[in-house]
């Protein structure tokens, strides 16, 4: 009788380990919701319309994606967000490095737990499966033609960004460099603001003093543009300082509508999102996620000037659902 039952006992512990090896089908695979992770560079409001995107890519992707903000921009808090969300236990992350050459370690620990994927600002160095984002290059050229068009007699201009660690920032202030090359334009400085949305606004207010013949201001980061504006006509010069930035704030737009703002150079965040809850979801699956070979995922950037601003506008209101 015992040996009948321990028979009976190991065939059932047979079936059942085999039940558990038992390969899903690609249905049941398909089925199953990934908990992937978003990680910005820190809490500006470009960030919301791309966590709109990343709503709406976990309706269309079948994915829960956790948003992560780093408070002060830091590299600093993205490694403890990075360590945390592995802990967590998700399946893949993207992220907008801060300081990416610095980063490159915790970067490919990173990637050897999960994939890893880079958005807005890209790892090339790291161990990162692909970049999903801006040409930051071509935006910078596309910049640099705007500000030679709001100038064409040129002079002088000042460049702000969080910070010129960020491989974004490096790359978009090459491409102004190099579209301004041969103009009457001349580049005084750029200043940083390591994410400081109040010493951005100081920033311009200390260049408009320093410079009193300033001619133009440029914003290479989101924040950057409604900073500008609000400096430009608190010391009544809106129109004779020549305004271009980046990016689709809701300041920045109105103040391009208001004429303040010569253009901006917009990104698709909202696209950012959407796109990276994509890939995460088919990497997850053991899917095709769509990567080329040369590993980038071009998003084109817009110029957005008072001609286009409002449909603009409405456009974008309607995608993050605010009326």
């Amino acid at each position: 009788m015992r040996k009948i039952l321990a028979v009976l006992m190991a065939g059932a512990l047979a079936a059942a380990l085999a039940s558990c090896a038992k390969k899903q089908s690609p249905q049941e695979k398909a089925a199953e919701k990934p908990l992937v992770a978003f990680v910005t560079n820190n809490v500006s409001n470009f960030w919301a319309i791309a966590a709109a995107g990343v709503s709406q890519g976990e309706k269309d992707f079948n994915v829960k994606c956790l948003v992560r903000k780093p408070a002060q921009g830091t590299a600093t808090e993205q490694k403890t967000i990075l360590e945390d969300l592995v802990v967590r236990g998700v399946t893949g992350i993207a992220i907008s490095p801060v300081d990416p050459a610095n980063q490159t370690d915790i970067l490919n620990k990173t990637a050897a737990s999960v994939n890893l994927i880079c958005h807005d600002s890209d790892a090339p160095e790291s161990n990162r499966l692909c970049y999903l984002g801006t040409d930051n290059y071509k935006a910078g050229l596309a910049a640099g033609a705007e500000i030679k068009k709001a100038l064409p007699n040129g002079g002088k201009v000042m460049l702000f960004v969080g910070t010129l660690d960020a491989l974004n920032a490096v790359e978009r202030r090459r491409g102004i460099f190099d579209a301004i090359k041969g103009s009457k334009i001349k580049i005084v400085g750029t200043l940083t603001d390591n994410a400081d949305h109040a010493k951005a606004k100081s920033n311009v207010e200390d260049a408009l003093v320093k410079y009193p013949d300033i001619a133009g201001l440029m914003g290479l980061w989101s924040y950057n543009g409604p900073a500008i504006a609000e400096a430009v006509k608190a010391a009544g010069k809106q129109g004779k300082v020549k305004i271009v930035c980046f990016d689709e704030e809701q300041g920045t737009l109105q103040a391009v509508k208001d004429g303040v703002i010569s253009s901006t150079v917009v990104q698709q965040p909202y696209e950012f999102g959407y796109q990276s809850t994509r890939v995460l979801g088919a990497l997850a699956r053991g899917e095709d996620a769509g990567i080329p070979e040369n590993k980038i995922i071009d998003i084109p950037v817009k110029v957005i000037n008072k001609s286009n601003v409002d449909a603009f506008w409405a456009e974008l209101n309607k995608r993050i659902g605010k009326k």
